[in-house]
C-alpha cells in the first residue's frame, strides 16, 4: 500500500489480498448507476465513494476523508443481484464486504452491502484492482456499525 496522502492503488490475485482491498472499502458508498458489467471483456467495475479509513485522523482533530475509487475485476463470468434491482439507479449501496469463495472456474466473489443487497460475481480466478481516483475531501462523518452488525 502507498502512503495514506497517495490513495490506494492495489491488485488482488487471492482471497488473503481481496482481503485487503475490502477492508480499504469497507463502508463505501456505491450508487446503482456506477456498477456496470462488460460480457464481452469479461469485466465488472463500480466507482466508490470510498472512507479513507488508512487515513486515520490526527489527535484532536474531528477530520475524515472520503475520495472515489475505482474498482475492477477481470475474469468475470456471471453476475447476479439480490435485494435490489438495476433499474433502481439513485440508490445508494454501502459496502460491507468482499468475500472470495472457491478458487478457478465456479469460484464467486460476493460484493455483501448493507440491508441484505448483494452483487455475486462468477470468476475463473480472483483478478482484482482497486484505484483512488481524483483529491480527497473532508467529511464530518465517520461510518459506524452496531456491535452484533456483520462487517
Amino acid at each position: 500500500m502507498v502512503a495514506p496522502d497517495d490513495g490506494i492503488r492495489l491488485r488482488a490475485e487471492d482471497a488473503a489480498d481481496l482481503a485487503v482491498i475490502s477492508a480499504c472499502l469497507q463502508d463505501a458508498l456505491v450508487a446503482v448507476r456506477d456498477l456496470a458489467y462488460d460480457r464481452d471483456e469479461r469485466r465488472f467495475v463500480f466507482i466508490a465513494n470510498r472512507f479513507r479509513w488508512e487515513r486515520g485522523v490526527a489527535a484532536g482533530s474531528a477530520r475524515f476523508e472520503r475520495t472515489l475509487c475505482g474498482v475492477a475485476f477481470a475474469e468475470v463470468d456471471s453476475v447476479a443481484y439480490r435485494g435490489f434491482r438495476r433499474s433502481e439507479e439513485d440508490r445508494i449501496l454501502s459496502l460491507l464486504a468482499v468475500r472470495a469463495q472457491g478458487v478457478g472456474a465456479g469460484g464467486t466473489i460476493d460484493l455483501e452491502f448493507s440491508a441484505g443487497a448483494a452483487i455475486r460475481l462468477g470468476v475463473a480466478a480472483i483478478n482484482c484492482y482497486a484505484r483512488d481516483l481524483g483529491e480527497p475531501w473532508p467529511t464530518a462523518w465517520q461510518p459506524g456499525h452496531a456491535a452484533d452488525e456483520p462487517a
